[in-house]
């Protein structure tokens, strides 16, 4: 199949969907089929990656609220570019305002909405949810509700990466869902990783002895990540038994989340290594992943955690609740820093155990979803 995503969230300068992008463009011609990423940018520009792999971009504005990403706003542009790519099966990416101009396509090609994000839980209950249940703000973001429920429609497939994301959906009348849980890239994370030396090197860097418990944070500098939370739950905990913070990350709240920090010398706050190789390492190394964001579609950082052999300390909602399961790692109450704080000390006091539950690879994720793609029939 020639597969073209429609990938509204995609930006060259890093995140969660282009890891994910980069991983598609690589297995997907391994696995005999055509892959190209058709996304926002400043210029229409080709970008060949391989046999049978290329993004190709359309002009589109910059989102103003963070200028790293674009915005579809040319419907006919977006409709001639998936006429001239005549692609066997359309991906949308976003659940925004993208897939709309994909189901209103004339093509024939089957086509698929990807819950890449998951705006209630980033936006309206992480914002609402102190003052107002859940129910009721369901009730006030009915339009969104109704957006969703003809995007299920309109679309052949809604795929979901995490089991709380697709109940939910489906709990709200959203037709067609189906759960495939994303993975972690082959050959990469390993327990076999750990370096001691590395280890203290980082906790040296936290002012901290060998002796300390070493935490690890991995993601965007966004409010949804919750990282003054796990800042306060950390330092909370930190008064009980010596532990240092290294939150690996990039974004818009970087001087938020350092006045955050103050002048807590165990919390570090470091930029996000790109090299995989040592990334995985840094991971290998810590005592335990700690998370803050309930809003996770998966959560791919928990993930490679666990492929670590490295407990994950996550809260109860989202996709990140799924990776503390088979003694994995310990979940505590979402948005409650003294929940979190108490979690922390609760699994320091068990010794930091090392976990080796298997986790899916981002192969076969791929090779799930294209089988899945397969199996619906092209439109009449």
């Amino acid at each position: 199949m020639r597969i073209v995503d429609v990938c509204a969230f995609y930006t060259p300068h890093g995140g969660g969907v282009k890891t994910y992008v980069e991983q598609k463009l690589r297995l997907g011609p391994q696995l005999g089929h055509e892959i190209v990423i058709l996304a926002p940018g400043d210029r229409y520009e080709v970008i060949e990656r391989g046999p049978e792999a290329r993004i190709v971009t359309i002009p589109s504005p910059r989102f103003p609220l963070d200028r790293n990403y674009w915005y579809f706003d040319d419907e006919d542009a977006l409709h001639d570019a998936l006429d001239s790519l005549e692609p066997d099966f359309v991906e949308a990416s976003s659940p925004w305002r993208s897939p709309a101009m994909v189901a209103r396509w004339p093509g024939k090609a089957p086509r698929s909405l990807f819950m890449h994000a998951d705006p209630l839980s980033a936006y309206a209950y992480r914002v609402l949810e102190p003052i107002f249940s859940r129910e009721t703000i369901d009730r006030r973001f009915e339009p969104f509700w109704q957006h969703l429920r003809r995007m299920g429609r309109e679309f052949d497939t809604v795929v979901c990466a995490s089991g709380e994301l697709r109940a939910r959906l489906e709990e709200g009348g959203v037709a067609n869902t189906a759960l495939i849980p994303m993975g972690v890239e082959e050959g990469v994370f390993s327990p076999a990783h750990r370096d001691p030396a590395l280890r203290r090197q980082l906790l040296e860097l936290c002012d901290l002895p060998e002796d300390a418990g070493l935490l690890i944070g991995v993601g965007r500098l966004s409010a949804e990540k919750r990282w003054p939370m796990v800042i306060e739950a950390v330092t909370a905990a930190g008064h009980e038994r010596p532990l240092g913070l290294v939150i690996l990350g990039g974004g818009g709240q970087e001087r938020k989340i350092l006045k955050s920090i103050g002048g807590n010398p165990h919390i570090r706050l470091l930029k996000p290594e790109r090299n995989r190789a040592r990334f995985a390492a840094i991971l290998a190394s810590a005592d335990a992943l700690v998370h803050g964001c309930e809003a996770e579609t998966f959560c791919l950082s928990a993930a490679e955690a666990r492929a670590s052999g490295v407990p994950v300390i996550v809260p109860d909602r989202g996709g990140a609740a799924d990776h503390a399961a088979d003694g994995a790692g310990l979940r505590y109450a979402a948005t409650d820093p003294e929940a979190l704080a108490d979690a922390i000390l609760a699994m320091a006091e068990t010794g930091w155990p090392r976990t080796g539950s298997p986790v899916q690879t981002m192969r076969g994720h791929f090779v799930q979803l294209f089988a899945h793609y397969q199996s619906l029939p092209p439109r009449p």
